[in-house]
């Protein structure tokens, strides 16, 4: 196994990382609240949906065989003998030459077979207030066949049948299904709490004056924005002071959480304590990763007082490498604990439309600017400079290029793997 110092790979920093993660305990959520949460049960429906047969269009109600033959030139007339709104049941039977005024929603009458929308029937023919009414008539124009327009009980569900999936994500849709069956709430697993630290004597609080050689925390409204768009729930604890025992007083606020992430203090630098903390309070495993940017990124877990251990991200403190390192371990993570499958980002292979230098054997993550052409291909462009303080960069970005470890340049016009983290695209 590598020293702390030695250089690993992304592959094995990311699963050296996502071996210290287990999907978090069963909580009872309601519906809405429980929106992209990965459900923990199946949902078996209970009854049929729908419960009874109903009509899907504003009509009339009738049997089928009544209206053989109809048509503009020669109708079909029948008495009306009821008018049905949706909500109400009716226990009027629909014998031959009946029709019931039937509104969508409403549930079938017995006796009747078939649907005929108002468009044809002379309803159309008439004023507002010259409906027919029960004792009258009205005209068919068309022929109706059996179960026309009619939704039959048990059409989408029914009961006993398993309707979602335990592990299913659920979407807007599968909380409109959920709330079909009466329910109110639901078991899924729970969001990880992620506590976040920035750190450095130069960092100054958004909202504050900002004394010479001083610069605003962009990372923990960055990383806490990622956490909350992963689907976890951040917690920001502030600024550290570049002291073991301010940063130690600090992180000891987060041990409450489901991981602790620290921006800054993880470099060869004289006043990059994190690492030291971490080493006196927890536990590291590595710090250093072949990727740029993110190099610096420490790993390791912290003991807490409730004998848990919080596992440790600690990311680099420039923006860009703050934010990359945590979409390529701080993501996986999170889905890992949320129960989600498949943390992968889609990739697409682009064609570089100007010349990319890999500036060392690491992993090159360059923010890009990946479209399609007019001939279908994608094509990719560099958002600017690839400093990683740049953060405006990782702004006007929807893409990384993943350049291997062994190649050095890649010449215009020469195709890349680009990783996708805004895909707006439908294949």
């Amino acid at each position: 196994m590598p020293t702390h110092s030695e250089m690993i790979s992304v592959e094995e920093a990311r699963e050296r990382i996502l071996a210290n993660f287990q999907r978090l305990p069963v909580e009872r959520k309601p519906l809405l609240a429980a929106l992209g949460q990965v459900l923990a049960a199946d949902v078996v429906s209970p009854y049929d949906l729908p419960p009874l047969a109903n009509t899907g269009m504003d009509g009339y109600a009738l049997r089928a065989a009544d209206t053989a033959g109809a048509s503009e030139a020669a109708p079909v007339r029948l008495r009306v003998i009821t008018n049905l709104a949706a909500g109400y049941v009716s226990d009027v039977p629909i014998g031959p030459g009946e029709a019931a005024r039937i509104m969508t929603g409403a549930p079938i009458p017995p006796g009747a077979d078939a649907v005929v929308p108002f468009e044809e029937t002379d309803e159309v023919l008439r004023g507002p207030n010259e409906q027919p009414r029960p004792g009258g008539e009205v005209a068919i124009f068309k022929a109706a066949k059996h179960g026309a327009n009619v939704r039959e009980r048990g059409g989408d569900v029914r009961a006993g049948n398993r309707v979602i999936e335990a592990g299913r994500v659920l979407r807007a849709s599968e909380i409109g299904v959920l709330s079909s069956l009466g329910l109110t709430e639901v078991a899924v697993f729970r969001r990880p709490v992620v506590a976040i630290l920035s750190t450095g004597d130069e960092v100054t609080p958004p909202g504050e004056a900002l004394l010479p050689g001083r610069i605003y925390d962009a990372n923990s409204a960055a990383v806490a924005a990622q956490v909350a768009s992963f689907g976890g729930v951040p917690r920001v604890l502030g600024i550290a002071k570049d002291t073991i025992e301010d940063l130690t007083s600090k992180l000891r606020e987060g041990l409450d959480a489901d991981m602790l992430v620290t921006s800054a203090g993880v470099s060869r630098g004289d006043f990059d304590v994190v690492k030291d903390v971490l080493a006196r309070e927890g536990q590291v495993d590595f710090w250093t990763v072949r990727m740029r940017p993110g190099k610096p990124l420490a790993f390791g877990a912290f003991a807490a007082p409730d004998g848990r251990r919080i596992p440790h991200l600690g990311l680099p403190g420039n923006p860009v490498s703050s934010m990359v390192s945590f979409e390529l371990f701080g993501r996986p993570a999170i889905f890992k604990m949320l129960g989600k499958q498949g943390w992968e980002r889609p990739s697409v292979r682009a064609i570089v439309r100007e010349r990319v230098v890999n500036p060392d054997p690491r992993r090159y993550f360059a923010r890009c600017i990946v479209t399609q052409g007019e001939d279908g291909r994608w094509y990719a462009d560099l958002s600017g400079p690839q400093g990683s303080n740049i953060l405006t960069g990782m702004s006007s970005a929807n893409a990384l290029t993943v350049i291997p470890e062994d190649v050095t340049v890649v010449e215009a016009g020469e195709e890349i793997d680009a990783m996708m983290l805004d895909w707006q695209h439908t294949p």
